[in-house]
Parts: C-alpha cells; structure tokens; sequence
C-alpha cells in the first residue's frame, strides 16, 4: 500500500500577488460589449489616439526589409542611442548605451528592476495611492512595501520631507511615480530633486516610473535623471506607450548603472529576451521624429481633463482634485458609500459596470477606499455621457437609505 504525499501545486510568490484589477475590470467590459451593450469606457488607460503614421510606416517598412531576425537582448544599438538621446535632449541626462536597455513594455522594465535589486525582507517605499502593479511586483520579489500616504487636500502630491520620514536601515529603494498613475499628482521639481539627492546620500535606488513624464500639465517638465551627480542610485523606468500611443507595441526601457542595467539584461535573457525587432525599428521613428504629435496629444487631454473635472463637479457628492498630469482623475466617492447595499469603492464600481454601463476602477486598486479611477483618453462624446449615467445614477443612489 502506498501513501500519497500531498505536495503543494503553486508557489508562494505567486500567491503573494493578485491579478491586475485594470484587467479584470477590461475583460469584465469586454463581455458585455461582445453582448452589444453601449459602454462608457473609463477603465483601462491608454490612449485614445492611433500610433502616429511615421511610426507605423517604420515598422512596415522593417518588416518588408526583413529586420524580424533576433536582435542583441538588451535591443540594437540604434534603438538605445534614440532613447539617451531623446532622453539628454529633454531632460539633460547623461548616459550611455550600455547603461539602457529596451524592454517589452515599461511594466516589464520595473519588473526586472525590482527583481534584480530587491531581495527579501528589503524594504520599498511607495506613495499611496499607486499603480495596481507596484505593490505586487515588490511583493512577487519578497520585498516589504512601506506605504507613503499621501494628503487628499494636497491633490495627493508627495514631498520630500514624507519620503525621508519612512526611511529605516532596511530601505533598499524607492519608488516614485510622477505623474502619478491614478491620482495625475506631480511631485515637484524641488521636491523631486531633494528626493534624488535623499536617495543618493543614503545609498538607497530611486526607481522612478516615468510613463507619464511628457504628460505634466504644470509647465515644468522634469526627470529625477537631470540631476546627474547622483545617477549612480537612480533607475529610470520609461515607456513610449503612453508619449506616442504605443500601447499595444509593448515599447519600454530603463536607463540606470551599468551593474543594475547588466543585470536587467541578463534577467531579460532568461525570460523575454529581446523586444520585437520591427518595434525596435518603430521606436526609432518615434524617438527621432518629430515630436510635434506629442505635443497635440498633450493639449487634447488638458481640454479632457477639464471636461470631465467640469462634469464630475457638477454632480453632488463627488469631491475630486485637479490632475496636474497623466490622464486619470480620481474622484472622491465616499458620499455615496453605505447607500443602496454599497459597501466599498469595488461595490459601486461593479454596480456601475452592470446597472449604469460605466466602466470605472476601483481604488481599493490603488491603496484607498474611498476613490474610483477613470481615465479620460477618450472622446469628449464618451465623457459626456459616462458624466451623465453616473450623474444619474449617483443622484438615484443618494436618495436610497
């Protein structure tokens, strides 16, 4: 007679982490459109604009030149000096090839960052609210978020002085999200260049997703990489998803030290290896065109944002601050909480998915309780009549005990 030995099927880092709520709530949206229901889509964020024409044409072109042979793992030579080349004429960064390497998409540039610097028991510290995937992806490499809350009546800006406050022996890095992805808060340029240093003088690695850095909506365009004597514990995460409507091409890198860099790379050799060679190609086009589209593209989501922060104001209960940057607002909803058997921000956001056909995300995504994220890179069409179903259906949900 034999006994089974009960074995355990999935590993603990995989049951540390959850499944991203911005895609649950994309594929929940998905099925009822697939069913023909008109849906008010603010969920997923990404533009709403298509690719800009020269860059599509570079990949076409590529791919009838036959460039879809593997390329170097870190991406061509060609595609890394387009990105510290656009990156020093923006910002006055100061690096070199080999301290860049081109990624599938910017989630996996911070991916590999977090895997190759945070070890277990290292303490990260991220401002609240956050992008769903920060808390997870630390969490998959063992390490232990150390939460930076952020102040609601301060449009959610964090400042140096609350970073340093959360600073142990344990710190291994910091990460920073500036515009911040769902709040659209803007550390500013003095705050961000005393974190730099803060980071610098402690030995502590400052991983700065920089996904939205040319949609600052202040006038003052900065990078935590301009500050270039302390580039030695700064990572750069970037993406040109978000600049050039590249979502889908999945076009990321990250600019940091050669040790760091190195290592991302030979992460990178072992998973995905290189990124697609004909987005290579694009990216290129994109880099050292003209720029001329992202500027367009950053005037039409000011002229959102301010449709849609218009509307959301307009209906009684709704708080929400001002975004300075990204494409997000995050509306305080916590009037409407404990009406009509609503318990939570994930309550009202699924009974606006299913009764009001309005695709929200939760905050309960994001680190709070009390918000709903909506993304604005849509038409000024949808947002005024997402505004009006929610207006509709708050106002009903208000009178309910």
């Amino acid at each position: 007679m034999t006994t089974a030995i009960a074995t355990k099927v999935l590993t603990d880092r995989i049951n540390r982490i959850e499944v991203s709520a911005t895609m649950a709530i994309t594929a929940e949206a998905l099925k009822l459109k697939a069913q023909g229901i008109d849906m008010a889509d603010f969920g997923a964020g990404e533009p709403h604009f298509p690719t800009p024409q020269h860059i599509k044409a570079a990949a076409i072109q590529a791919i009838e030149q036959n460039f879809t042979r593997y390329t170097a793992v870190a991406g061509t030579p060609e595609v890394r000096k387009a990105i510290i080349d656009r990156h020093a004429a923006d910002f006055g960064s100061n690096y070199s090839v080999e301290e860049c390497v081109f990624t599938t998409g910017g989630k996996l540039a911070l991916f590999n960052a977090i895997q190759v610097l945070v070890d277990h028991g290292d303490e990260v510290i991220l401002p609240v609210p956050y992008w769903v995937s920060f808390k997870d992806i630390i969490e998959y490499a063992g390490g232990k978020v150390v939460y930076v809350q952020s102040d609601e009546q301060q449009n959610f800006r964090i400042t140096a002085k609350m970073i340093e406050q959360a600073i142990t022996p344990r710190t291994k890095a910091i990460v920073l999200n500036t515009p911040s992805n769902p709040s659209g808060a803007v550390v500013s340029p003095e705050d961000l260049e005393a974190i730099v240093h803060l980071a610098h003088q402690r030995g502590i690695y400052l991983l700065l997703d920089e996904c939205y850095v040319y949609l600052n909506y202040t006038g003052k365009i900065v990078s935590g990489a301009s500050w270039t004597e302390c580039k030695e514990h700064v990572v750069v995460l970037g993406s040109l998803s978000k600049t050039y409507a590249m979502t889908g091409w999945r076009a990321g890198f990250a600019l940091g030290p050669k040790q760091v860099i190195g290592a991302m790379s030979k992460l990178q050799s072992q998973s995905t290896s290189n990124a697609a060679s004909m987005v290579q190609r694009a990216s290129i086009a994109a880099l050292t065109g003209s720029q001329e589209c992202v500027a367009e593209m950053r005037a039409d989501y000011i002229r959102l944002r301010d449709r849609i922060l218009k509307g959301l104001r307009a209906i009684p209960g709704v708080q929400c601050t001002e975004p300075e940057g990204a494409f997000y607002v995050y509306p305080n909803v916590s009037a409407f909480l404990g009406k009509g058997g609503i318990q939570s921000a994930s309550d009202l956001a699924a009974k606006l998915l299913k009764d009001a056909h309005v695709v929200v995300v939760p905050g309960e995504a994001f680190g709070t309780t009390e918000h709903i994220r909506l993304c604005y890179a849509v038409s000024g069409e949808v947002i005024d009549k997402g505004v009006e179903r929610l207006r509709e259906y708050l106002s009903n949900l208000s009178k309910q005990g």
